[in-house]
């Protein structure tokens, strides 16, 4: 028997998706296309002046006097980004792991392990400011007791790009072991049993068993992570570092704490506020986003194991 349609008639689907898409072409499609419009222009904020220029501030972000410290930047960014989504999905599923173990005060634990993502970016941002404070930052107080040391670690490039990591890490973590725990609390434990009567090690069961059956969401996480990372690390590193220090060459063209999005806000509405070559920027970082994506469902997706027990 032929099972009947949903809906009756074809407008009513249309109907009910109009809520969705004029949110969606409100707030996605029309910024996007405002975006690339206005990367078409040389447009000062402060003075108002707006003249088009065709693709002059794509020429310059690519071989102008501006290039030097778009490809730091998007260099830093790639590093930046592809740190905080290994490490914070490491970190995570380790965490997840252990507290997945039936011991008492489990839940507890997780609570404590979760509410980290509740905090916003500025806050996080002010905590990791104050510990790590060079003079009276716990961290230091700490090494000076046990060490005699007292590093510059907002001073130093290296040392305030790994905080900025940690601290980006920090802030996720919560966000990746609520879904780790989910998956890891659906994966059937009698695989894990049999793998264990076969004579295999905890390791040979985790790589074998559990996490080829983790891979949708390890899949899902990438995404969510990598997005968190190029546009929701921005408050933490307006706060810790303000986008700096500057290092030494080649990575003096920019603070080397910057990012992408960090960046294309120094331009729009730091000194120059030259909105247009911001534009520009954003219509380059939205294709790098898209490219990551498409390559990561065509050679990633491969990888991922969505089969039940």
């Amino acid at each position: 028997m032929k099972a009947s349609p949903v809906f009756k008639s074809r407008s009513l689907p249309w109907l009910l998706l109009v809520p969705t898409l004029g949110i969606l072409l409100v707030f996605l499609y029309f910024p996007v296309i405002q975006s690339f419009v206005l990367s078409l222009y040389r447009s000062n904020l402060f003075l108002g002046t707006q003249r088009f220029i065709g693709l002059e501030n794509f020429r310059n972000i690519f071989s102008g006097t501006l290039a030097p410290g778009f490809r730091q930047v998007l260099l830093q960014t790639l590093l930046f980004s592809g740190v905080v989504v290994v490490s914070g999905l490491a970190v995570s599923l380790a965490l997840a792991l252990l507290a997945n173990q039936p011991v008492r005060g489990a839940r507890a634990y997780r609570l404590l392990l979760i509410w980290p993502f509740a905090l916003s970016p500025a806050v996080a941002g002010t905590i990791f400011l104050f510990m790590f404070n060079p003079e009276v930052g716990f961290v230091n107080q700490l090494l000076n007791v046990l060490l005699g040391v007292k590093p510059r670690w907002l001073d130093t490039p290296a040392l305030a790009f790994s905080i900025v990591c940690m601290a980006a890490v920090w802030k996720n973590l919560g966000y990746n072991i609520v879904f780790y725990l989910a998956a890891l609390q659906n994966v059937p434990a009698e695989l894990g049993e049999a793998a264990q009567i076969d004579g295999a090690t905890g390791a040979q069961r985790f790589f074998a068993v559990t996490f080829p059956l983790l891979s949708p969401m390890t899949f899902f996480l990438f995404f969510t992570n990598l997005a968190y990372a190029f546009f929701d690390t921005f408050g933490l590193i307006d706060i810790v570092t303000a986008g700096g220090p500057v290092g030494a060459p080649p990575f003096d063209h920019a603070g080397v704490t910057s990012t992408m999005i960090y960046k294309i806000y120094q331009d729009g509405f730091g000194g120059a506020a030259n909105l247009g070559f911001a534009a520009a920027e954003s219509v380059v970082l939205l294709a790098l986003v898209a490219g990551v994506t498409v390559l990561q469902f065509r050679f990633g997706g491969r990888r991922v194991y969505y089969g039940g027990a």
